[in-house]
């Protein structure tokens, strides 16, 4: 009964651990103050200096750096350090969840 017991915990940890890895990305950012906050920076400058056309190419890419919501959230503090725009947590949540719906559609 003990080892039954043991089995049951194991088998419901592993589900959390699964529901906990696919939970979906910028659950607690804004989409429209994130789209605020890149239009008002500019952050689509460098973008349009590599792409050309609006920049969005960038996200697009087949080639692209960015895979992940993790590289995603690396990548938006290696340009804001760049470009020399604070970039909060909150700030990080809002511009990868219009990110994340607009390009990237992690889940």
């Amino acid at each position: 009964m003990k080892m039954l017991s043991l089995l049951s915990a194991l088998v419901l940890s592993a589900l959390m651990l699964i529901n906990i890895a696919q939970a979906k990305p910028f659950t607690s950012g804004d989409a429209t103050a994130g789209k605020q906050f890149f239009e008002q920076n500019k952050c689509n400058r460098c973008h349009i200096q590599k792409m050309g056309g609006d920049g969005s190419a960038i996200f697009t890419r087949p080639n692209r750096i960015v895979n992940t919501p993790k590289q995603l959230i690396a990548r938006m503090h290696y340009c804001s350090e760049a470009s020399k725009i604070m970039l909060t947590p909150a700030d990080e949540q809002n511009v990868g969840a219009f990110l994340n719906q607009t390009y990237y559609k992690f889940k």
